[in-house]
């Protein structure tokens, strides 16, 4: 067996389809606000994959005097597009036909990555070159993240002893892995366009302060707007019990996980596991159906 390259794997979208007609609207039994927690993914993926597209459309003109970094570029975009279209068949087919209509908050979800993360920076007299290294570095903190929780989530058995879903558990799996797969690719391109580590700072810090609050908040509207639930409002104790059956990950992980992305001397290909992705990607139904990965 040839030895893996942690930093170059080949990259390259894999064209899965999920059929959502078994999957309850509480995909882990017994356990709705934990369920919504995992689920403000859903709302969130859709909008912000198409952004990273954009953006990184907006990039490429930039790393074409890099071959390698240019196709893994390409082979990213085309990831992310998919895993934009899957996450959004989860909102239209498997929360809208169980009665939650999600587009409320998608709408305003989608508003703020169009308006504020976009092509014309909120902040005057900020050069348009420079706003999107910004949006490029608050891409390679989002990504370093989605990484890590990829890899969480393929290691996450309490969710399979809990019953969760097998075709939800397959879409978070699968896109978990390709997050690991692809989690170079955002990191070089920065250090390529960029490569200050004072802006990935502040970058990071954009990108990925709000994040607790996005989760909180979006749990929050979706326990509101699901039609089972009556006057069920996610409490901090809820989150520290889906913590402790190993539901959710904690706040710890979460933080170990930002502290590791701000080392200097940090590079995504010296975190997570290629081959734990791949090992997955082999037995994925989803992946398995879609046959080989386009090229």
């Amino acid at each position: 067996m040839s030895e893996i390259d942690e930093r170059h794997p080949v990259i390259a979208p894999r064209r899965v389809r999920f059929d959502w007609a078994d999957t309850p609207l509480h995909w882990i039994p017994g356990e709705p606000v934990a369920t919504h927690f995992i689920n403000v993914l859903h709302l969130l993926l859709p909008a912000g994959e198409r952004w990273f597209v954009h953006v990184y459309k907006e990039a490429l003109p930039l790393v074409r005097d890099d071959e390698r970094l240019y196709r893994e570029v390409k082979g990213f975009m085309g990831q992310e597009a998919v895993h934009a279209y899957s996450h959004q068949g989860v909102l239209d087919r498997q929360m809208r036909e169980q009665g939650l209509d999600p587009r409320p908050l998608t709408d305003r979800i989608e508003w703020v990555f169009r308006r504020i993360l976009g092509d014309r920076c909120p902040v005057p007299l900020l050069p348009a070159k420079r706003w999107l290294f910004v949006r490029i570095g608050v891409i390679a903190g989002i990504e370093h993240y989605t990484a890590v929780l990829g890899q969480w989530i393929l290691d996450a058995r309490e969710l399979d002893e809990a019953g969760a879903d097998p075709t939800m558990m397959d879409l978070l799996r699968w896109h978990g892995a390709e997050e690991v797969e692809h989690r170079s690719v955002a990191f070089d391109v920065y250090q390529h366009v960029a490569g200050r580590y004072w802006m990935r700072f502040i970058a990071f810090f954009l990108g990925v302060l709000a994040l607790p609050l996005m989760v909180y908040a979006g749990a929050v509207w979706l326990c509101r707007a699901d039609p089972t639930l009556k006057g069920v409002r996610p409490r901090i104790r809820d989150y520290r019990r889906a913590v402790r059956r190993g539901l959710f990950p904690s706040n710890r992980f979460m933080i170990s996980a930002g502290r590791a992305y701000l080392r200097r001397d940090y590079h995504p290909s010296r975190e997570c596991s290629t081959q734990r992705a791949l090992d997955y990607l082999a037995v994925s139904p989803a992946a398995r159906a879609a046959g080989r990965p386009a090229a």
